[in-house]
């Protein structure tokens, strides 16, 4: 059964925003910003094992937000953030709805001080 509106974009969007869902993934993401790094470079700042941390690293990959490199024992991870596009893509049709209610909420305000003077 296909569902209506359900394209290979919405399914990658749902893996994005799954893996974004976790704030441990989302410090890993924040790590590799500066490279890439091993699995026991990515762990040292958790209180976690590195067979947690790698769980961590497949949903990401799984995500297409991280991609591993095999380099002899090592499996260093790299960021790939052009995956993260499509959640940009996605929040910022969101963009004029917020941004015209924060002008409609400065308004209030401006006329509420206006009125206390």
């Amino acid at each position: 059964m296909e569902q209506i509106g359900y394209t290979n974009t919405q399914s990658d969007l749902d893996a994005i925003f799954a893996a974004l869902a976790d704030p441990t993934r989302r410090e890993i993401l924040s790590r590799l910003v500066d490279g890439q790094a091993s699995v026991k470079e990515i762990a040292a700042p958790f209180e976690m094992s590195q067979p947690a941390v790698s769980r961590h690293l497949k949903v990401l990959e799984r995500a297409g937000l991280i991609e591993r490199d095999v380099d002899e024992q090592r499996r260093p991870a790299r960021l790939k953030a052009q995956k993260m596009t499509a959640a940009v893509d996605w929040l910022t049709q969101f963009k004029a709805f917020w941004d015209t209610s924060f002008n409609q909420l400065d308004d209030v305000l401006n006329q509420m001080k206006q009125n206390d003077e």
